[in-house]
């Protein structure tokens, strides 16, 4: 194909689309991404580029699930072309094709203020991942307060022998939580459970 320079005009800041996923968020055990195979193979991309364009904008599209924030990429030609592991050059002369590596990547404004690039497909797979990753993570919390929960009655009925403080159902849920948020750090063992008992009563009281 032959190279078409397309003409470069300024986007007001004020006009970019926000980003949807913060900065803030990580995908650090994302091993996997999600490939819709007949989606890519009748994607216009990958039937108008050519070969060596369609094997780097591949490369961004796995590259960019490591980026801050995920699923986006820099605008800097340095930096790109440094994530493909070819010259500034190299990488400016494939940007120059009629079909880029960059096609259908647009820039956004990140909630960090720094302006990406982002893509409308590689979106919505990152963002289905940061939905699995929140769900993990809360399921993961709720499996750790239920276990420190259950220890909690065991301890408290079988070996402090204090079940009469197990009649009253929320009495746990309660207890769990003033520990959580009063002595985070501290290992549950007997005697701190007992001296923390009597000092969450006479709070209580």
């Amino acid at each position: 194909m032959s190279a078409v320079p397309k003409p470069i005009r300024p986007v007001p800041v004020d006009d970019l689309p926000l980003y949807p996923i913060s900065a803030n968020e990580r995908l650090d055990s994302h091993y996997f991404v999600i490939w819709n195979m007949k989606r890519w193979r009748k994607s216009n991309f990958r039937n108008l580029c050519d070969p060596d364009v369609g094997w780097y904008g591949f490369l961004l599209f796995c590259e960019c699930h490591d980026e801050t924030p995920v699923g986006t990429l820099p605008t800097d030609d340095r930096l790109l072309a440094k994530a493909l592991s070819i010259s500034v050059d190299a990488w400016q002369s494939l940007c120059r094709r009629e079909i880029s590596p960059l096609h259908n990547w647009h820039r956004v404004m990140c909630d960090n203020g720094e302006i990406r690039l982002a893509h409308p497909v590689v979106q919505e797979v990152a963002e289905e991942a940061m939905k699995s990753a929140r769900k993990n993570r809360a399921d993961a919390t709720d499996r750790k307060r239920a276990k420190r929960i259950k220890d909690l009655r065991e301890m408290i009925e079988n070996r402090i022998k204090a079940s009469q403080l197990l009649r009253d159902p929320s009495f746990l849920d309660r207890f769990n939580d003033w520990l959580e948020d009063r002595y985070p750090d501290s290992q549950r063992r007997e005697g701190f459970i007992r001296s923390a008992i009597e000092e969450y009563q006479m709070e209580s009281a």
